[in-house]
């Protein structure tokens, strides 16, 4: 229902503004993602009533052009491998709140702040270490990357109503974020800012889950020279607890809902449309 509740609201946003809705498939865990549940996106938005134009963009088929984007940030020495496990990351930060007796920071998702084992590694033990193939991921350098930004970053807010606000960022409380993961040339932040700009989107419309993220995406927009879209942040569909719908939480997916009869209408009102 979360979901179903963003595709409609972006829908609405659509007419209001007399843009294109867009279908992205973000697919880049290619460990979780499969055809079927691809054909189930199409199954439940087409059930919506909602259509989007083709062809439809899927991140998977695109490696090369993400692996284009992290390039051009290597070139300006703002990434480094790291070779850490979440499991090293974790036993290093326990250490380190042994000896001071003070909790270690985390990031807006709550993840622990990286504590920068790798950003220092000696040159050619770097070197190595690539050229035996240890895997690994490529974090930003959040000093140097901030050290090239104005002084204050920002993005523009829009409501219902079609108002504009500012709205300042603070990507140093993300710490040195991944920016290419281990297993694939990219990650959400990054492949997401660069589709935004190849798409030309100018509006964003997002849960509040991720209205965090979007310091990292103006950070990295701005020194990849991409424009910044205008976001839209919109309030989740909680359960009866107060908790966000998950697959993890088991809660019931939009397939089960038709399955139990409840019409497009029917839900398309419950959500507020």
């Amino acid at each position: 229902m979360g979901h179903a509740y963003s595709a409609l609201l972006n829908a609405d946003f659509a007419r209001q503004f007399e843009g294109r809705l867009l279908l992205r498939i973000e697919d880049i865990d290619l460990g979780r993602c499969r055809p079927e549940f691809e054909t189930a996106i199409y199954d439940d938005l087409a059930w919506l009533g909602l259509r989007w134009e083709e062809p439809v963009r899927r991140q998977s088929d695109h490696f090369d052009f993400y692996r284009a984007a992290a390039g051009r940030l290597k070139d300006k020495k703002l990434l480094y491998p790291c070779f850490c496990s979440r499991k090293a990351v974790a036993d290093t930060v326990a250490r380190r709140e042994a000896e001071t007796g003070e909790a270690w920071p985390r990031d807006p998702d709550g993840a622990l702040l990286y504590p920068g084992t790798c950003c220092n590694l000696d040159p050619e033990e770097v070197r190595q270490r690539l050229s035996i193939g240890e895997p690994h991921a490529l974090r930003i350098h959040m000093t140097a990357a901030l050290a090239l930004m104005p002084e204050s970053l920002s993005y523009r807010r829009f409501d219902r109503e079609g108002r504009i606000e500012p709205v300042k960022v603070d990507p140093h409380r993300w710490g040195d974020a991944v920016v290419v993961r281990k297993e694939v040339p990219t990650s959400y932040h990054l492949s997401v800012v660069a589709d935004d700009a190849l798409q030309r989107i100018t509006h964003v419309v997002r849960g509040q889950d991720l209205e965090a993220a979007t310091d990292l995406h103006v950070l990295l927009q701005t020194l990849l020279g991409l424009p910044t879209p205008l976001y839209h942040h919109h309030g989740l569909i909680l359960d009866p607890i107060g908790d966000k719908l998950s697959k993890s939480r088991q809660s019931e997916a939009l397939a089960d809902v038709r399955a139990r009869g409840v019409t497009a209408a029917e839900v398309r009102r419950s959500l507020g449309f």
